[in-house]
């Protein structure tokens, strides 16, 4: 679950962080970082209850809570699994297009990247050959940090959303007072985030090769 929230909200924040540094003080410029801070700043609680209450009692487009079997059916499976998605992602989505943004708008005014575009190359080759790459440390280390993130805020998610894992697992675990549930899910939590780390320190140098592990 984790795992697919972290790539889905790559998707989405990269082409939001890429075009708005692309076009600093445009309209959509302005949009991204308005929406991106007003999102931050929103509790995740807030956040979720408004959902429910918009898109669930008001709208009656979306499930408020449960997981019905894939197989069984799959239209509702699909419809169930959109508002904590949206939840639990959004802020982090929009959190690394911040950075991204702040990261791309500083390697865009390096001499490297004048130069290039002095040589006549396609600002398409310009950004990804050249910028993306050597911007991509600082996001790299807010993604693995906000792997973290949806560790504990699958907690209140699934909890609120009546879904099956992890999150409210521990939940029933702590109402239940079972201490060695509890101890064991937050050590595997723990090893999962540092493992996690690990894996985000190694990426340093996939993305940027002057990065260099003796």
């Amino acid at each position: 679950w984790a795992k697919k929230m972290n790539v889905d909200d790559v998707i989405l924040a990269l082409p939001l962080g890429i075009f708005s540094a692309l076009r600093p003080g445009s309209l959509f410029d302005l949009v991204v970082t308005t929406f991106s801070a007003l999102i931050f700043a929103l509790p995740s609680f807030f956040l979720l209850v408004m959902l429910i209450i918009l898109f669930s009692q008001e709208w009656r487009l979306l499930p408020p809570s449960g997981r019905p079997d894939l197989f069984d059916e799959p239209g509702l499976w699909l419809k169930s699994i959109i508002l904590p998605a949206f939840t639990l992602g959004i802020g982090v989505a929009t959190n690394l297009a911040r950075y991204l943004r702040s990261s791309l708008l500083e390697v865009l005014d390096q001499d490297y990247v004048q130069t290039a575009r002095a040589k006549g190359l396609r600002e398409r080759l310009v950004v990804g050959r050249h910028a993306l790459r050597n911007a991509l440390i600082p996001v790299i280390t807010v993604l693995g940090l906000d792997f973290g993130y949806y560790l504990t805020g699958s907690i209140l998610t699934e909890t609120v959303f009546s879904w099956p894992g992890l999150g409210r697992y521990i939940v029933t675990a702590i109402g239940k007072r079972d201490l060695p549930a509890i101890q064991g899910t937050v050590l595997f939590m723990s090893a999962v985030f540092v493992l996690v780390n690990l894996l985000t320190d190694l990426a340093y140098a996939k993305a940027d090769p002057r990065v260099a592990y003796d």
